[in-house]
């Protein structure tokens, strides 16, 4: 029990110190004061992060080996 506080403490430890020491971005500093904190430190996604990734356009793999298939049968091994 004691590590588990002692792990918890040291990640929120350095969880913190990390918040503290990244650089902040000329976008924070013009953000809406109406919005919470971590909607302006969301970068927008860009155009071609819109769109959805299409199954088609994927290449095709290369399958080595036989498919694998389950062993329904309880009596075989």
């Amino acid at each position: 029990m004691v590590l588990l506080a002692g792990v918890t403490l040291l990640s929120m430890a350095v969880a913190g110190a990390a918040a503290l020491l990244e650089p902040s971005s000329a976008t924070d500093k013009t953000a809406d004061k109406n919005k919470p904190a971590f909607a302006s430190s969301a970068a927008a996604p860009s155009s071609a992060e819109k769109q959805p990734l299409r199954l088609v356009d994927q290449a095709p793999v290369r399958v080595v080996g036989a498919p694998f298939v389950p062993n329904t049968d309880p009596h075989k091994r």
